[in-house]
Formats: C-alpha cells, structure tokens, sequence
C-alpha cells in the first residue's frame, strides 16, 4: 500500500496487488501481538479475493497465538455486531465495501463493535510497517472454528421492530454480502419482498457495487413495473443502504438522510452527526427540528466515536451509512431498511412525501483522478490558487481536507481514504452556481494535479 495503510474506511486497495495475503497475514500477526490472548472473529463479503485474504487473517492471528472463528460470509455490520454479542477481542472484516470487483480491503473492529479509531489503526500499521510481532510457540498456536452465528444479528432486528403493514418492497443488494440476509430479514418482518441481483457473486455481474443513482437504472424500472411502495439498495458490504421512493425515483441520500434524522428527532430529541460533506439542507432540517449537529471528518469511524462521544441519537454519512446507537455503533443498511420503513409508518406518509420537507439545495460532487504519492502536494497547491480565487469572499474551513464557504454555497476538496481520487463537492441553493463552483475547483483541482505527475 502507497502512503498510509489505513484510509477513511480500514485498509483497501487492488486485490493481490495492494492487498495481499502477506498483508492480511501481518495485520493478523499485528492484532495478536496486540491483543495478547482471546479471539478474534472474521467475515468477509462475496469477492473472489475474499476466502484467500480470509484464510491468510486467520493464519496470522493463529500464528500469533490468538483463537480465530470464522464466520463465513456476512454483511460487514453482522460483523461488527457479533463482535460484542460474542464476546470477541476484535472482529476482522474482509471487504472493499462499495468499491469495484478487483478491490479488496480490511475492517477491524473493537470488541465494543465499533471500527478502529486512528489511535488504534496506528498501532497496527506500525507493528505491520516494522514487522514487530511474534510467532506462537507450536504449543500455543491459536484454535480455528467454524461457526454461523447469524441468527443472532437477525433476531437483533426482528425482535425489536415491527412492521404493521404488508410493504411490497424491491430489494437489490447488488450481487454483496446481504444478497440472503437483507430479502430475508424483510421477509420474516412480513414484507412482500421481489429481489434482483440477489445471488452471492464477487464478479458483482448486475450493478457496480456502488448503489448510486446510475448503477441502480433496472431497481427504479422494476419499482415502477411492479408498482412497489419502494426499493432498496445496498453495497458490496451492506453497511450502506439508499432508496428508491414509489415513483421509482431515485431519493437524493441527503435528502433521505435528512428526512431520517429528523424523524428521530421527533421521537427523541438531542445530537445528531454527520460528516463535513454532508448538505446544508440537513443541517437546517436537524435544527428545525430542535436538534443539535455535529460535523466531523469523513468516515464511518469519525462518524460513529462522534456518535458515542457526545451521546448522539443519530449519525450518518450522505453515502447511506447510517448509524442508530440503540441497535449498535456500525454503520447498517439492512437494520435502516427496516428502521426506514417503520419511519414511514409512524409518519403515514410515501416515500416521497417523506422527504419532501428536507429543503432541496443543488449538491454536486466529482471525483479528479489522483495517484497517491501526489495527493499531499497538489492539496497543498489547490489551496495556494483556491484562496487566491476565492479570497474576496469565502471562509476556509479544515475540517477535513479544504473547505471554503463562499456566499452562496460552499466547495470541498478531499484526498480519499479509500480510492486514488480527489474528490470534489460542490453545494448552493442556485443549481448555475453550483454547476460554476463545481467546474472552476475541478479545473483547479486538476491542474493542480497535472503539475506534479509530469
């Protein structure tokens, strides 16, 4: 891996190129000399690459001495739950989550089934970078089991949420990981439920696993066909989870994270969180309706330790992350399908009429193209030729990565965490200075860019 190991969302990169079983072999290595003793419990999503990266974690954390379960294939919040209700030191999920086939990546979390902070994530990357672990004697070598412990994280859900009426519910999780789980739970909550690209299949043959707007044309088609009361979508892990509303239009996810939020805040009022991309509309929803917002860097994991920190009643990333801490602290498409058609009940309202309260401003996002090792110096020159541009009438904001708030809107630009990219956000309430902003950064952005990759 170029830079750091770690990004915004645990370790990824491109299959048996970045991410090897040497490195999952040394990063189980690392949680054992961690850690010490106990178990560690292990997952992984449906990508081609996921057994042989999985095989390699557990001979690492055996090696080191530690008890390994594998649980099989299971969305990436099964993961995280079953990490507090079995008692493990550590859970390890093997995923690239939403990013292409050929990726393939690492989640840890804690024993509390909260993803690893940055505190954490150090200690890990520098046993890995100096190859600072042990081997077991042959006497202590770790224990290996086989174990579905799936039932519980199913019952989690259906035992305490009720649907009290039949929803006729399209669902698509995308060829992932809750290509079983998600139709089921659906099911036993009495849900109508028609799914498609349904079949565990790495190769993702029926959409990117990204469920954005473009890759989910044949979700929006079938919910009109059939004359669903909605669809749902999630992505290569089932952390993530968007909507589309009866019309079989695609429900903008800050609108429908907005809409959420302040469903929730009705119900119980306090703290909600969100990253620093998130739009203004939800900001302005939350303090309508007497919450208070909280923005961090981007992230499930600075999301989530917000949420526990300030003892948050909501966080949630735009992308469909969405955190509810009475459940667990891991982001979970599957439980807010549920929690999200519940919402709709208590509210009596569609899909649509849902979210139509959360105020509608134009947010406009592009990714630039960006190898690694220039990342930190073209931030550094985007920042010297933004301000200059800008610096009659904006704000910098350094949240994470550059912010400026200008009159009418705002612009940030990110490194990624998870993808060789820059990317590029862009907010008004005027879609033409939106569309202006979001063109001028870019063009910055990539000649910024371009001067140090010659």
């Amino acid at each position: 891996m170029n830079q750091r190991l770690f990004g915004t969302s645990g370790i990824r990169g491109v299959a048996n190129l970045e991410v090897t079983p040497s490195l999952a072999y040394q990063v189980g290595l690392s949680l054992a000399e961690k850690l010490g003793e106990g178990r560690v419990i292990i997952g992984y999503d449906t990508r081609t690459s996921s057994q042989m990266l999985s095989s390699a974690m557990v001979s690492g954390v055996c090696s080191g001495g530690l008890d390994a379960t594998i649980l099989g294939m299971i969305p990436t919040p099964t993961l995280a739950y079953l990490s507090k209700a079995l008692h493990a030191r550590t859970g390890v999920m093997i995923t690239a989550s939403h990013n292409p086939p050929d990726y393939n990546g690492m989640k840890l979390f804690t024993g509390e089934g909260i993803a690893y902070n940055w505190k954490l994530q150090l200690q890990i990357e520098k046993a890995v970078r100096l190859e600072k672990f042990k081997i077991a004697h042959w006497s202590r070598i770790g224990r290996i089991e086989f174990s579905d412990e799936s039932e519980r994280y199913i019952k989690m859900i259906t035992e305490n949420v009720v649907l009290e009426r039949q929803w006729n519910v399209v669902v698509d999780p995308g060829c992932g990981a809750g290509s079983l789980m998600a139709p089921q739970v659906l099911r036993l909550l009495g849900c109508k439920v028609a799914s498609m690209n349904a079949q565990a299949d790495g190769t993702f043959p029926g959409r990117r696993p990204e469920p954005s707007p473009e890759n989910l044309f044949e979700l929006s088609k079938s919910v009109r066909i059939l004359k669903a009361h909605i669809g749902i979508a999630f992505d290569g892990d089932a952390d993530r989870v968007v909507f589309i509303d009866e019309r079989g239009e695609f429900i903008q996810q800050d609108r429908a994270l907005g809409a959420f939020a302040s469903h929730t805040l009705k119900k119980r009022k306090g703290t909600i969180v969100v990253p620093v991309d998130t739009s203004i509309s939800v900001e302005e929803t939350v303090r309508q309706g007497g919450g208070r917002l909280i923005r961090t860097k981007v992230g499930d994991v600075y999301v989530a330790n917000a949420v526990e920190k300030y003892g948050a009643v909501f966080g949630g990333e735009p992308c469909g992350a969405w955190i509810t801490p009475e459940f667990h602290l891991c982001p979970d498409g599957i439980l807010h399908s549920v929690l999200f058609l519940k919402a709709l009940e208590e509210s009596g309202e569609k899909p649509s009429r849902f979210v139509s309260r959360v105020p509608k401003y134009h947010l406009l996002r592009r990714k630039v193209g960006c190898p690694e090792e220039f990342k930190q110096e073209a931030m550094a020159e985007i920042e010297r030729k933004l301000s200059k541009y800008l610096s009659k009438s904006s704000r910098l904001i350094r949240v994470d990565g550059l912010g400026f708030q200008i009159e009418d809107g705002w612009v940030l630009i990110r490194p990624s965490g998870t993808e060789p990219i820059l990317r590029v956000t862009s907010e008004a309430a005027n879609l033409k200075s939106a569309e202006k902003l979001l063109k001028i950064t870019a063009s910055i952005v990539e000649s910024s860019i371009r001067a140090f990759s010659k």
